[in-house]
């Protein structure tokens, strides 16, 4: 087995300092384009209930890819095991879902609370959408299939963070860490049970 490329050791603070970072710029830039990154981080019952259903859709697409033996899949759960599997397996699931909720928020209030808006503001609602979902995809390009699939699933998120006319950045956050810890959880189940293989 290939040895992770990261200190497994340190990845986990390391994540967590990082996926923080990002609030730190989407500040800064926010205030460098005059959008304020948390006006609408709007707090209710029905936003909640919004983002849990809206994240089931990406949980079966993430299980349903899980299943497909594509060479290109494969590529990706390979990386994706040799990177988070030896980074995480000694964490708890608590851990996982502040790894999550930090991801899930920090990005959120760069892509959806800045820089989304910024490209709304340049050149309208759809095309503001595909272009920060690019940016996204383009910083998770792990893979080409995996810039394709990120890229689809911020378009996702862009679109949510409008849901029920009314814009709410907590909904986009709350799918996006809901999802990943989601995909946290699964990803080193099956890193255990390779491991158990090995053995």
């Amino acid at each position: 087995m290939n040895e992770p490329s990261i200190n497994p050791d340190n990845f986990f603070k390391t994540a967590c300092y990082f996926k923080s970072a990002l609030v730190l710029v989407a500040i800064v830039l926010g205030w460098m384009v005059d959008i304020n990154p948390f006006e609408f981080i709007i707090f209710n019952e029905q936003v909640v209930i919004n983002g849990i259903v809206g994240t089931l859709p990406l949980c079966l697409i993430f299980i349903a890819l899980n299943q497909l033996q594509l060479d290109s899949l494969q590529k990706i759960r390979q990386v994706l095991h040799q990177t988070l599997g030896p980074s995480l397996h000694k964490h708890h699931w608590a851990d996982l879902f502040v790894l999550a909720t930090i991801a899930g928020i920090s990005e959120e209030i760069l892509f959806r609370g800045v820089i989304q808006p910024w490209m709304e503001n340049s050149w309208g609602m759809m095309a503001g959408i595909l272009v920060s979902s690019i940016i996204f995809g383009l910083v998770h390009a792990v893979t080409i299939l995996y810039f394709v699939l990120a890229t689809a699933v911020s378009i996702y998120l862009g679109l949510y963070l409008d849901y029920d006319s009314s814009r709410n950045l907590l909904t986009p956050i709350i799918i996006h860490s809901v999802y990943d810890f989601f995909a946290f959880v699964l990803i080193l189940h099956s890193y255990r049970l390779e491991q158990q293989k090995d053995k």
